[in-house]
């Protein structure tokens, strides 16, 4: 287990996420390595046998083909070892009806955990509520935390993965709670000009029907195919 002189880390954002080697209930893997080419949604819980975690697990799983038809894989991750995610999910299959079929990572030393920040001291020894959005370059692009006392919201989640394939795909930013936003509505932002060239072509595209444009800085766009 993690001792109170470790130094826990962080992934940043923009950057190659960390490589390791781990048993799951799946069976080893090489991470993110295994999953080159594919999204990926790597999320720790702080235990097995829990009651908000098994909430999750259940709706993590009722998303799996969504996730599945955006490209994406699903990973669980906690510091139990793995005869224990084996028997977690059995339960969840005999009581709730539900088959668990992501893997789990068994990180029952927390060295994982400790490699890419899962562990809060303050929150005790157990994993917090960690999410990392990986892409298919195996690059981290984004992340979430939340508390022991607070599930997750799948949906979010889910929208954050359709977002930036979204925003990589045509070269444009998203607005807040896309596709329901309060100014632009299901539309795109068309990304800030940074030159004064640009910003007056941006005007000009407005006068096309082109673009929606606000003022130069504030343009959007309705994409035809999402």
């Amino acid at each position: 287990m993690i001792g109170e002189d470790d130094v826990i880390t962080f992934p940043l954002l923009g950057e190659e996420f960390p490589h390791f080697e781990a048993q799951t209930t799946h069976g080893k893997i090489k991470f993110p390595d295994d999953y080159k080419g594919k999204w990926v949604i790597l999320f720790s819980h702080p235990a097995d046998f829990t009651p908000v975690c098994t909430t999750e697990f259940v709706a993590f799983q009722k998303r799996y083909n969504r996730f599945k038809k955006l490209g994406v894989e699903l990973v669980g991750l906690s510091i139990d070892q793995v005869f224990s995610h084996m028997k977690w999910v059995e339960w969840i299959k005999e009581n709730l009806g539900v088959e668990i079929k992501f893997p789990i990572i068994a990180d029952d030393t927390g060295r994982i955990a400790k490699m890419i920040g899962m562990i809060h001291p303050s929150k005790g020894t157990n994993t917090v509520r960690a999410v990392f959005i990986i892409d298919p370059k195996g690059v981290l692009r984004a992340m979430l935390y939340y508390p022991q006392e607070l599930g997750r919201n799948m949906d979010e989640i889910y929208r954050m993965v359709e977002a930036l394939q979204i925003s990589d795909k045509n070269g444009v930013a998203m607005p807040a709670n896309w596709p329901n936003n309060e100014v632009v509505g299901d539309h795109v932002i068309v990304n800030p000009a940074s030159d004064e060239k640009t910003a007056r072509q941006r005007l000009k595209d407005a006068k096309a029907k082109k673009i929606e444009c606000f003022d130069w800085w504030l343009c959007h766009k309705k994409l035809s195919k999402r």
